[in-house]
């Protein structure tokens, strides 16, 4: 019998400077989210969270209190975990730095490379920001003085340090990277870090003598190892590395996947790889930097102060809802913007709007018609093949995107299949079929068919959203929560006989109004509403005048975001025999462009091209948009009908 796969996956070990963020998160979101797919595969997974809790900035602040360290540490870290309980984080582990089992794992490291003559002792001098816990060059600071990154003014330290000999490990580092294309991910992230060796790579200080709180140097007990020597070491020492029982190092070890965030991502790629050379142990299997979520302002941080707690999201909206928002609306890799107008949006669109309303509407018609009883399906028509073999293709797809951390395709292409269930409800008309006796076998494979992309659908999104399984469960009349996912990749495990339950909408709409705004973000609303009302009816027109107009079937070949340019999509389009190029400001509305790919749009085809940021723009999608822009959505057209065709 062959061994089981393993799947080790680490978020970073976050700071207990204050509550965590939205951002947090974000990041172990994702981590939780890859855990249970890889799960649901087969694989038996390890994922790692936990807290960095040492340094100069937390000893200031327990002193400020009048607090020991721990004690300020501890209320924070609690914090930490009741927050991943309530998103239903399923870490297998929880590392605090300042365990002994930790401790000791990074007092051994250090000995390690120190006797090998990697460790060497020298006088440091360099500008420090103690709440960003990092140095920087005088060359690196705002106004001579400050800090890049948090603004706060930073203070020249002079002082004993051992250093790191990183700059022995460069060329070896290099070559692993260039050797190892997936180890440092996305492409943007590696070609960064490998631009930053070829600078040249300085040793690196790793011990400091102002501040006690930290794990002392075993060979001198005035030092303190500093942050990073400390804090990467987690991703093993929580596996026992080092000690008389390290079996799930033995198992688990070379991690699949560090999950970080981009402003950490040189620490994880250089510094760790390169401790890891030192002490002769294998290097993770591939570091990802994941983009930042932000505001309109500006990057979220703990020491600004500007920081969406999830808490009150989870409060409001419930864990599914923030989970898909934060995996949909955000591309990995790429920086996100936060608002709660768009998560609302999501809401409303996608989870109630789509999938809870097919779940509503196929429960109730199953109720209705055939007493709760799910039918049995009959004969296939071409329109139930075409649905099925969507259906059957959505697994392999979403599990292409997962696997390469691309939650908001795997998301996007799920939500495919869920559009297109509903658009076989309007195509098929049950309530029709239901008026005529002998369309009783007909009406009954059309609802056993829904009811089967809705199982599909809930099995394939459980690893986003840990709470769908239930809900949905309890609804159609079959436990989907232990489902592998292998049962979304096959077709007929929906049970006929079974008996569904009419509930509550499994998500329910939000009430734009009922959003928390600013007073003068209302005030705008309400000038821009009465603007609408004074707007008049455009000016009649003649059909000579609509005549003009050659509007045609293009078919989308390629779809992406315009560099430099947050609100333009760029189109290569199909039109008959002809290729062109359309640019269309719908950014905002299509977070994933490539989920167009493949449709058919309406285009204005004799409208005279323009050139725009230097690209020539022939003509002009249509798209139907809310008054007050809230929503957008371009035209399609769902049926075979040609590309090229006319539109009249």
């Amino acid at each position: 019998m062959s061994e089981k796969k393993t799947f080790y996956i680490t978020t970073p070990i976050y700071y207990p400077s204050a509550k965590l963020h939205i951002g947090h998160a974000y990041c172990t979101v994702m981590a939780d989210t890859m855990t249970r797919y890889k799960r649901m595969q087969g694989y038996e997974t390890y994922f790692l969270t936990g807290s960095d809790e040492h340094g100069q900035k937390l000893q200031r602040a327990a002193q400020e209190k009048g607090l020991k360290p721990i004690e300020y540490i501890d209320p924070i870290v609690e914090s930490f975990k009741s927050l991943w309980k309530r998103l239903y984080i399923s870490n297998d582990d929880f590392i605090r730095t300042t365990e002994e089992r930790h401790m000791k794992v990074v007092q051994d490291i250090f000995k390690k490379v120190y006797e090998k003559g990697d460790i060497y002792k020298s006088q440091y001098e360099g500008y420090y920001c103690t709440p960003c816990e990092t140095f920087f060059t005088e060359r690196q600071l705002v106004d001579g003085k400050n800090c890049p990154d948090c603004g706060r003014a930073t203070e020249l330290v002079k002082e004993e340090s051992y250093f790191f000999k990183m700059s022995k490990y460069q060329d070896r580092l290099l070559k692993h990277i260039e050797d190892n294309p997936d180890f440092i991910q996305p492409v943007s992230r590696r070609n960064e870090m490998i631009n930053f060796i070829k600078q040249g790579l300085e040793d690196l200080c790793i011990s400091r003598t102002t501040f006690d709180w930290g794990i002392p140097v075993p060979i001198d007990d005035k030092h303190v190892i500093y942050v990073w020597f400390d804090a990467l070491t987690n991703y093993i020492s929580a596996l026992g590395y080092g000690t008389d029982d390290d079996s799930l190092y033995q198992k688990f070890w070379p991690a699949d996947i560090h999950l970080v965030g981009k402003d950490i991502a040189r620490f994880h790629s250089i510094i760790w790889p390169c401790i890891l050379m030192a002490a002769d142990v294998p290097l993770p299997k591939q570091v990802f930097g994941h983009g930042w979520v932000l505001l309109d302002g500006g990057k979220m941080s703990k020491s600004k102060g500007n920081v969406v707690d999830p808490n009150v999201l989870l409060d409001k909206y419930g864990v599914d809802a923030i989970r898909y928002f934060l995996l949909r609306e955000i591309i990995t890799g790429n920086d996100g913007i936060y608002s709660e107008e768009a998560l609302v949006k999501r809401i409303n669109t996608d989870l109630a709007n789509d999938f809870g309303n097919l779940v509503s509407r196929s429960v109730a018609m199953v109720d209705k018609y055939f007493g709760g009883i799910i039918p049995e399906a009959g004969q296939a028509t071409e329109l139930d093949e075409e649905l099925k073999e969507l259906a059957l293709a959505t697994a392999p797809k979403a599990a292409e995107a997962f696997d390469k951390l691309a939650f908001s395709e795997a998301l996007s292409t799920i939500w495919q299949l869920v559009g297109r269930a509903n658009k076989y409800i309007d195509e098929t008309a049950p309530w029709v079929l239901a008026k005529d006796e002998s369309q009783k076998e007909r009406l009954g494979t059309v609802l056993y068919n829904l009811l089967e992309v809705i199982r599909i659908a809930t099995v394939l999104a459980s690893p986003a959203m840990p709470l769908l399984s239930g809900k949905v469960s309890e609804q159609i009349g079959m436990d989907l929560t232990n489902a592998a996912w292998c049962d979304g990749e096959v077709w007929g495990l929906t049970k006929a006989g079974a008996k569904v339950a009419k509930k509550d909408a499994i998500f329910p709409r939000i009430d734009p109004k009922s959003l928390d705004l600013p007073a003068e973000t209302k005030a705008e609303v309400k000038e821009e509403k009465k603007e609408v009302a004074k707007q008049e009816t455009k000016a009649e027109i003649t059909y000579d005048d609509f005549a003009k107009l050659d509007l045609r079937v293009a078919e989308v070949l390629a779809c992406e975001k315009v560099p430099d340019a947050d609100k333009l999509l760029k189109f290569t389009l199909k039109v008959g025999e002809e290729t062109r190029t359309v640019l269309s400001g719908i950014a905002e509305f299509y977070n994933d462009p490539q989920s167009l790919v493949g449709k058919k749009l309406v285009l204005v085809a004799n409208l005279k091209p323009k050139k725009i940021r230097g690209i020539e723009s022939h003509g002009m999608l249509l798209t139907a948009a809310a008054d007050d822009d809230s929503l957008l959505e371009v035209l399609q057209v769902y049926s075979d009908v040609p590309s090229g065709s006319n539109v009249c």
